[in-house]
């Protein structure tokens, strides 16, 4: 039995990342900074939880305090689109938008990471975007290719003890919160018909991607940024 964090882990992706964990017998625990929901959907799943803000240094700290000497995998979850606020032209909130967003996306695994690495077994995985590889997503996609970098400075760091580091990008995927609720129908069928399998990405897509790459099938797999996007986005 492993030992599995994954941060952000009450809803939406993680949560479908942690239950596929669980679902291999392995000790899951999720975080997050919404208690009430992160307490049920623990008790939901047979995780533990631990109320943890990944931007906060001190409440990483105590997150490491309470977790066990030995950590698995470590899933850097926790983020999101912080920018939702318009600047239109006021440089304080441009500003603000963009801080927002890299501790969202990347300050976050950074803290994390940096905390239980001497812990840490076998992997790390970081959620990306597709946006991360496009121009015109903002402080968001920026946040989100910086992660990518870093992933691979991490890939090197802990790769002589046997660890990888990659990255697992997402496209447009139903049942998360990310929206918030504000995708139009004319939006989300403009998503749906940039893919090449003409459906909706599902959490379970990424959820299946990222427990594969903490397998020994991809042991040899590191630094990597994997695109999970139906096509939307395809590398050569």
């Amino acid at each position: 039995m492993r030992t599995i964090v994954v941060t952000g882990g009450a809803v939406g992706i993680g949560r479908a990342t942690a239950e596929r964990f669980r679902a291999d017998g392995d000790a899951v625990v999720i975080t997050g900074r919404r208690e009430e929901l992160l307490v049920k959907a623990a008790a939901e799943m047979g995780a533990t939880p631990v109320v943890c803000d990944a931007t906060d240094p001190e409440q990483v700290e105590r997150l490491v305090r309470e977790l066990p000497e030995r950590v698995d995998v470590l899933v850097n979850n926790a983020g999101g689109n912080a920018d939702l606020d318009r600047p239109d032209g006021d440089l304080r909130q441009l500003k603000a938008n963009w801080i927002a967003n890299l501790e969202a996306n990347l300050i976050s695994a950074v803290l994390t990471t940096t905390g239980l690495a001497p812990r840490l077994t076998t992997a790390v995985v970081h959620l990306g975007s597709i946006a991360g590889a496009r121009s015109g997503s903002g402080s968001y996609g920026a946040s989100k290719a910086a992660l990518g970098l870093w992933s691979a400075d991490v890939a090197a760091e802990l790769g002589p003890r046997g660890i990888t580091s990659n990255v697992v990008a997402p496209g447009f995927t139903a049942e998360t919160e990310f929206f918030r609720g504000k995708l139009s129908d004319e939006r989300r069928q403009m998503l749906l018909a940039a893919t090449l399998t003409k459906r909706e990405g599902q959490v379970g897509d990424i959820a299946d991607t990222i427990h594969f790459l903490t397998t020994p099938a991809a042991r040899h797999i590191t630094g990597q940024l994997l695109h999970v996007n139906g096509g939307a986005h395809t590398t050569r």
